[in-house]
């Protein structure tokens, strides 16, 4: 998939996370592309340094801190960006949550499979 596609695919999940869950708020249709750009930049930047740092904490809770820095990097995303908001760390993880199911969701029904080779003559 690319850049623009998983750039839009990012800012519908980010539209409709903020729909769903409370405490999440995007102003305007600028604020959500921005958002959207903001928020992979993070994603690819910033939140696999936090996945090293916290390796340790993750590896004793189970993997269950990983959802908290999840939650940190959406709402650093939400910090940088005017017009989108993020009331706690509790709406952060929640939303992280529904814009990564969403997206891999919809990236995977929108990825083109490459036809079936049956084998039969």
């Amino acid at each position: 998939m690319g850049f623009l596609a998983h750039w839009l695919v990012t800012a519908v999940a980010l539209a409709v996370g903020a729909h769903i869950v409370p405490g999440i708020r995007v102003a305007s249709g600028g604020s959500l592309i921005v958002a959207a750009l903001v928020l992979g930049l993070v994603n690819a930047v910033v939140r696999p340094v936090l996945v090293i740092l916290t390796l340790p904490i993750t590896v004793l809770t189970l993997g269950l801190f990983y959802l908290v820095v999840n939650g940190a990097a959406f709402a650093l995303a939400a910090w940088l960006v005017p017009g989108f908001t993020v009331a706690s760390l509790g709406s952060a993880i929640g939303g992280a949550l529904v814009v990564s199911v969403l997206s891999s969701l919809m990236g995977w029904i929108l990825t083109p499979r490459p036809p079936s080779v049956s084998g039969r003559s």
